[in-house]
């Protein structure tokens, strides 16, 4: 098979898996050294950095052949598509080859588990140690971990990568169970615990090994079971809180040709992953816990509101907040002010009361905010409107959709 034809097999396969952002990688480059590439650069852009960076990745399986066969995977070892498989020298080409046309940043390797977990790991590990060694590549490498690899394996991927991840896939042991019954849970979270370890080794002590320095991620796939909101993200919770996690990323479910009956015939919508990202970041920016957000009954973030805005409309009692008084982290639960907003809105207090023309030169959403502050010069009495008025004034506009699409195309 030529090159040309596996790379378009290989990436389109890669293509359900949402965790290959680069971002906590640190700033590194060739400039007065040998070797080429930098973690830092401009290129044609396909994810975005926390500082607002794009950046592009060859995102690539070294082979979609699967030993596993779990039901949500378009690769599973049941499944009726075209296979291929890179060499370890093939994927090292297309990355430098690439890199050096200025059409990717960095690598996301991942693999289907050929012959068995430990030799998979060894052919993802020796492409990212020839990047390094050989070719002296000083670019972003996201490695794949196969979590029934042996940690020495693991270990060693880590010197070489600047993250690793080890995908959980689905909330639940159950759902793991039905739907990927060759994997487990306890093993999954022994990787990122190995991971865990080694990269509070290197924080305790700066001249020990270089390990992963943009740390670990995962991600769960949302509508593949009967998971809902709130067990995702208080998996979420747990995962950031027991392993120190950098992202838990979240992926739709995507109906697959010939998909099982084990698995649903329908995507979610996909507002549900994009409130579930707002939820996520809420958690780990924001101080919300997932049981602030969702009830321990269960149940799913709100379509029509963001999770944020469905928070405080719920706990009316601390509304109308008085942004002159408030604490920096209550100002920030405010819909429509951020985080750096709340910020400047303490430090502006510092020097004169704040007033409600301010919030508007800070470009808050003013829609969003007026019933839910107080300022020097806006003092409303505490707001009686049912919440639900109010949700439907600021609920999304609805859109209209096609009852006959392909009439429409016509």
């Amino acid at each position: 098979m030529e090159l040309t034809d596996k790379l378009e097999i290989l990436a389109d396969a890669a293509k359900y898996d949402a965790s290959c952002a680069s971002s906590g990688a640190p700033k590194r480059d060739s400039i007065g050294k040998d070797g080429f590439g930098a973690t830092s650069g401009m290129g044609i852009c396909h994810s975005y950095t926390p500082d607002g960076r794009c950046v592009s990745l060859l995102k690539v399986l070294l082979t979609n052949y699967c030993l596993y066969d779990c039901q949500y995977c378009v690769n599973r070892r049941t499944s009726n598509v075209p296979r291929a498989r890179f060499t370890v020298a093939e994927v090292v080409k297309l990355t430098s080859d690439f890199y050096l046309r200025n059409y990717i940043d960095g690598l996301f390797l991942s693999s289907g588990i050929i012959q068995s977990a430990d030799y998979t790991m060894e052919q993802l590990v020796q492409v990212a140690r020839e990047l390094r060694e050989v070719h002296q590549f000083r670019g972003y490498i996201h490695l794949k971990t196969i979590p029934d690899a042996d940690p020495a394996l693991i270990a060693q991927a880590g010197r070489y990568a600047d993250r690793l991840s080890v995908n959980i896939e689905l909330p639940t042991q159950d759902s793991v169970q039905k739907l990927a019954p060759e994997k487990s849970v306890h093993t999954i979270k022994l990787a990122m615990g190995s991971i865990r370890r080694k990269l509070d080794e290197k924080a305790e002590e700066p001249r020990a090994p270089r390990f992963a320095p943009a740390g670990q991620s995962t991600q769960m796939i949302v509508g593949a079971d009967a998971s809902d909101d709130q067990q995702i993200l208080s998996t979420a919770e747990t995962l950031y809180g027991s392993y120190k996690l950098k992202r838990v990323y979240y992926s739709a479910f995507s109906p697959i040709p010939d998909s099982p009956k084990s698995v649903p015939l329908a995507p979610p919508p996909m507002l549900r992953e994009h409130r579930l990202y707002q939820a996520d970041f809420l958690l780990r920016s924001y101080g919300f816990q997932a049981s602030e957000l969702l009830p321990a009954t269960g149940g799913n973030l709100a379509l029509d509101i963001d999770p944020k805005l469905a928070w405080a409309l719920a706990h009316r009692e601390h509304f109308p907040l008085d942004l002159n008084r408030a604490a920096q982290h209550m100002i920030a639960r405010v819909p429509g002010i951020g985080l750096r907003n709340a910020q400047r809105i303490v430090d502006l207090r510092r020097l004169r009361q704040v007033r409600y023309a301010d919030l508007s030169r800070l470009r808050c959403s003013m829609k969003k905010i007026a019933p839910f502050i107080i300022t020097a010069d806006y003092f409303p009495a505490r707001d009686t409107t049912a919440s639900e008025h109010l949700r439907r004034a600021m609920a999304e506009a609805p859109q209209q959709m096609n009852l006959w699409p392909e009439l429409q195309a016509a």
